[in-house]
């Protein structure tokens, strides 16, 4: 009998002083890894590499990648299809037991795992332990949704006839992460389409092939047979395309940027020649999520939101609030609370549990949020922040601009960094048609009593919170995925999103 699904409690280092040290002994203690291709159970190295770097201190490596090619990605979908009808044919139940001892084994190296968050992409103590505990709990929450999916369904009697739905597992899927949650966006992708019967050809994010390994290896570990599973480091621009264009994949599991998840459904829709099925995509993309403050907010706990959402992780997070839109009547004291509070933040190497921002994830990101703090010290009024640190490491200051109309270039398009644009609203009508007036609908919060009900049904985001932060989805309790160019509305970690890597089959029996 398996338990009902539970989060895993996340660990708060400033009170747990034997998680600290556990936390610090791993961090002292890692050492580079290198990472190879695995195709078809064989692990492969490859002349040309992907080299990891620390972005709080660019010159430390933290590993290197067997880099794959053209040539290792059709072998790799080719093994896939072949080890298809063994793995789909196995019992749920055992793919299912095989999530829960995957999990079992990322709880037992989690301060391994956290050490290389926070070494590969830079994310702080609290930040690296949430991503592997979501890793985890996609884990436990699949497996439980598998058997419920395994089941029969219900449909109406007919009289003189047997009829049952059931689901079976499309074929080889590719799955292609985000470098911002190399441990659980990954996971999560991965875990949904294996133990729905499916076999997979897992492409992690060149930023991150050190954390992406550590998630293959605990599926290999968990019992995952060669063939069903394989480890491709590579540049999405290399064989990105091959994998999403071959007649052989099925599936295409994308969480990503705007521009490379449109080019990826694309891509996906096309039927080439020997492809015998419509390709599904399931695509998450990016948000330019919106706080709306109302003026009987309580100003303070709007204000912390705020900057929590847009600055946690560097404000990489494709749930992360990049506009506060407050209205006129309390705009001036909710901007001073967010400027106050965004400028105390400690900036830094986060390998220092006291560290809140650390540096963003790589030199390509550092150039691209410097470039739009330029052009938004043209488009608003800056406040806080707009500076890279001094030093070794791709550190950017806490950023909040004022006065940006809603229609600005950082007031519109996706950044992905600690850069906030201050928008004023009129009222409550004129602060839900700006929010609303985006790309984009993944996820948006709002903070106000009296209109709570119109905020529900008139601010449009797939992922509404109230009263609360808009960052930090939990798998069970806010399956997540948003509307517009964010994506397909997946709504991972939640009931309907293994029904994307199944079909459904009734069979109908004279009685």
């Amino acid at each position: 009998m398996v338990s009902p699904f539970r989060n895993e409690p996340v660990v708060d280092f400033a009170k747990d002083e034997s998680a600290r040290a556990a936390q610090q002994a791993a961090l002292d203690g890692f050492v580079p890894r290198d990472c190879p291709l695995v195709v078809g159970g064989e692990r492969i190295s490859t002349r040309s590499r992907i080299v990891s770097t620390n972005p709080c201190e660019p010159s430390r490596i933290v590993g290197r990648a067997s880099k794959a090619g053209p040539a290792h990605a059709d072998r790799a979908v080719r093994a896939a299809h072949a080890a298809f009808p063994a793995w789909s044919s196995g019992s749920p139940e055992r793919r299912a037991e095989t999530l829960f001892r995957a999990a079992r084994l990322l709880r037992e190296r989690r301060w391994d795992v956290n050490a290389a968050l926070i070494l590969e992409v830079g994310k702080s103590w609290a930040e690296a332990d949430a991503d592997t505990a979501e890793a985890i709990d996609f884990c436990e929450y699949y497996g439980r949704e598998m058997l419920r999916y395994a089941a029969d369904q219900p449909v109406t009697p007919v009289p003189g006839e047997k009829n049952r739905l059931h689901y079976l597992p499309l074929g080889v899927g590719v799955v292609i992460s985000p470098w911002n949650f190399p441990c659980a966006i990954l996971a999560g992708m991965t875990a949904a389409a294996l133990v729905t019967g499916n076999t997979v050809v897992m492409k992690p994010a060149s930023v991150a092939p050190v954390a992406g390994f550590m998630v293959f290896e605990a599926f290999e570990k968990a019992g995952v047979p060669p063939g069903a599973l394989h480890y491709l480091p590579c540049p999405g621009g290399e064989v990105g395309d091959l994998l999403v264009d071959h007649p052989l994949t099925r599936f295409v599991s994308f969480t990503g940027s705007k521009e490379v998840g449109v080019r990826i459904y694309e891509r996906a829709a096309r039927v080439p020649k020997g492809q015998r099925w419509l390709k599904r995509a399931v695509i998450e993309m990016g948000g330019k999520d919106a706080i709306v403050v109302d003026e009987d907010a309580d100003l303070e706990a709007a204000a912390q939101g705020i900057v929590q959402s847009a600055f946690g992780y560097q404000g990489q997070k494709c749930s992360a609030c990049s506009r506060a839109i407050v209205v006129d009547r309390v705009h001036d004291r909710v901007l001073e609370l967010v400027r106050a509070k965004a400028e105390a933040l400690r900036v830094g190497d986060v390998r220092n549990p006291e560290t809140q921002v650390g540096a963003l994830a790589s030199e390509g990101q550092l150039r691209k949020v410097l470039s739009y703090i330029a052009i938004g010290k043209r488009e608003g009024r800056l406040v806080a922040g707009g500076r890279r640190r001094p030093g070794e490491g791709w550190f950017v200051q806490p950023t909040v601009f004022a006065d940006v109309p809603p229609r600005a270039r950082i007031a519109q398009e996706e950044i992905f960094g600690p850069v906030l644009a201050f928008i004023r609203a009129r009222d409550f009508d004129d602060a839900i048609r700006i929010a609303n007036d985006t790309d984009y609908g993944l996820t948006g919060a709002f903070y106000g009593k009296a209109r709570i009900d119109r905020a529900k049904s008139e601010f449009h985001a797939g992922n509404l919170y109230v009263n609360r932060k808009c960052t930090g989805a939990l798998v069970g309790g806010h399956p997540f995925g948003g509307f517009n160019l964010s994506g397909t509305n997946s709504k991972a970690g939640g009931p309907d999103y293994l029904r994307l890597f199944l079909e459904a089959k009734l069979v109908s029996e004279k009685a």
